[in-house]
Formats: structure tokens, C-alpha cells, sequence
């Protein structure tokens, strides 16, 4: 691995304990983030995975606010609310910064990609200046399905030396699209760009150049790809999906 100072702009977070008045509320109820202190990031990839529930998401969203993005998705430049409903954590999160800028970055996520595509619509409406759909491929993404307007923002909106957190990125794809997405996440680590993921894909989740941290009983495990949960589960089933099935039926 190279020097994370060399190839990062994200290098890692802590959890300012000392300023959080009480732990009986969302989101600091959530296991996790009682035991939680500072984590640290791979300068590529880093994956954080984990069961429904775990706040996976929560912290995600958290990072992405405290780093400028919009909590719905977007780029720092977006300021569209459809509904507040993101937590009080990151402003008890410190991130820790490279010497290195990012010229760039987009934060997106699943749940609210539909508001984030109405969004452009609606400014591409507004008089003056170039389309932003530009950006996006020339195409509405809603004239695009689920699928196509997710690769078509990876493809044309993504670039290097920028930092991209992608919350459930393959809700829309399909395994074919996630296996292609890994080829563009590759391209866009050469360019000098760093991932922060939080996946249920175990097909995404094979990109090698990275650090996977598994919440599991209110911990991050920091674990090898091969001893995940969601490679060993799928395996499983797959080998033996006709008894599994049979047993479930």
C-alpha cells in the first residue's frame, strides 16, 4: 500500500465522545457508534458492510455532511431538501484530511437518487448557463431507467482526483453492471480518486485494492473478503441453492 498522505484525501474519522450529551437517543443509541472511536481509511477503497440496521448508512450519511455534501446526494453544489431527515452526527464527527484537495466528489444514495435526478431537471429548466444533464450524459436521468441513469453517473459524472461516497450503490444494478462497475471503480482509483462504500454487493465488494470493515455485535472488523458474511452466505447458497430452497419452501 502506498503512503496514505501520497493518494488520500479522506485519511480518517473520530468521534468527538467527549461533546455527545447522551447515548439514549438515535443515532448514538446505535451499537456501533457507542463503541466507536476513529477509523481509518484505505487510500482507494474502503468498504463498510454489515447487516440491516447496523448503521451502516447513518455513518456514511454523516461523513458525507460533514465533508459538504448534501445529505440527499449530489455534489457540494447541490441544495435541494425534499425532507430533513438526517441525524445529528456529524457534527460530532472530526475527519481527518491529506495535505491533498479533492477537485471533486459526489455523494450518492440509493433511496434518494429519484430526488437528486428531479433536482437537475427542475435547474436544467431555469434560464442561463449550460445543461447540468450535460454532465450526466446528455440524457434526463429519469428518461433513463434505475440502472442505466446509476452507470450513466458513474461513466460521465464521476472523474479522478475526487472523493465519492456511495451509499448501496448496486440497488439498481444488475450483476453484470456490478462487475462493469468494478472496472470503473478501478479507472477512477488509477485517477487518483478514493472510494468510501457501504455495500450488500458481494460482487462489488471483490475489489481487491481496498480495506473492508464489517459491523458486526457493535464493532468494525477489519476482515479479509474471503471471511465476510457476504461472501460466505452466498457461496453457501449458491452451491446449494436447490436444498436451501427446498428447505425454506
Amino acid at each position: 500500500m502506498s503512503s496514505p498522505d501520497a493518494n488520500q484525501y479522506l485519511l480518517s474519522i473520530k468521534l468527538l465522545r467527549e461533546k455527545i450529551p447522551e447515548f439514549e437517543s438515535y443515532p448514538f443509541n446505535l451499537d456501533i457508534i457507542r463503541n466507536f472511536d476513529s477509523l481509518n481509511f484505505h487510500p482507494k477503497v474502503t468498504f463498510i458492510i454489515g447487516e440491516n440496521g447496523t448503521g451502516k448508512s447513518t455513518l456514511l450519511e454523516a461523513i458525507a455532511i460533514a465533508w459538504g455534501f448534501n445529505p440527499e446526494g449530489g455534489t457540494k453544489n447541490f441544495n435541494f431538501s425534499t425532507r430533513a431527515s438526517h441525524s445529528e452526527l456529524h457534527k460530532y464527527l472530526r475527519l481527518i484530511k491529506s495535505f491533498k484537495r479533492a477537485q471533486d466528489g459526489f455523494f450518492l444514495r440509493a433511496e434518494s437518487f429519484y430526488n437528486l435526478a428531479t433536482n437537475i431537471d427542475e435547474l436544467d429548466e431555469e434560464p442561463g448557463g449550460p445543461p447540468i444533464r450535460a454532465s450526466y450524459g446528455g440524457k434526463s436521468l429519469h428518461q433513463q431507467s434505475h440502472g442505466e441513469s446509476f452507470f450513466s453517473l458513474m461513466l460521465h459524472r464521476f472523474n479522478g482526483n475526487s472523493l465519492y461516497i456511495l451509499d448501496e450503490p448496486e440497488a439498481a444494478l444488475s450483476p453484470m453492471r456490478q462487475i462493469a462497475m468494478i472496472s470503473r471503480l478501478h479507472q477512477l482509483t488509477e485517477e487518483n480518486s478514493q472510494f468510501i462504500i457501504a455495500t450488500h454487493s458481494p460482487i462489488i465488494l471483490s475489489y481487491p485494492f481496498s480495506t473492508i470493515y464489517e459491523l458486526a455485535n457493535g464493532r468494525f472488523n477489519n476482515c479479509n473478503y474471503e471471511d465476510t458474511e457476504h461472501f460466505s452466505s452466498t457461496k453457501n447458497f449458491l452451491n446449494n441453492h436447490k436444498k436451501i430452497i427446498s428447505q425454506l419452501l
